[in-house]
């Protein structure tokens, strides 16, 4: 069968970690590509109150076979104490892109 292409989208509070987290990943080709998308308005609820900060959005090209070990070293060394990782399947891309990660991706 063949992989299953994925985007996952990681948010972090600053370029810095968002510039090491994708080269660590890339590097360690459990990545394809990585996208650092700046100046991100988040509004959430942690620890009870209601939180807005700006931050900085990974959008990951990996592979479902990939994932599992993607996630463990982004939490290694992610800063947040419950990093935002979530991945879906990309399902409808040209096909020379979907291969591109693919064959990019170990």
């Amino acid at each position: 069968m063949k992989e299953t292409p994925l985007l996952v989208y990681c948010t972090v509070p600053d370029i810095s970690s968002a510039k090491n987290i994708a080269g660590l990943i890339v590097s360690k080709k459990l990545a394809a590509c990585c996208n650092i998308v700046t100046n991100l308005e988040s509004i959430y609820r942690w620890e009870g109150k209601i939180t807005t900060a700006t931050e900085y959005l990974l959008l990951i090209k990996t592979t479902v076979k990939r994932y599992d070990q993607l996630e463990k070293e982004i939490k290694m060394i992610h800063p947040y104490t419950v990093p935002e990782i979530i991945a879906t399947q990309i399902k409808y891309a040209s096909q020379a892109y979907l291969d591109w990660i693919i064959d990019n991706v170990e």
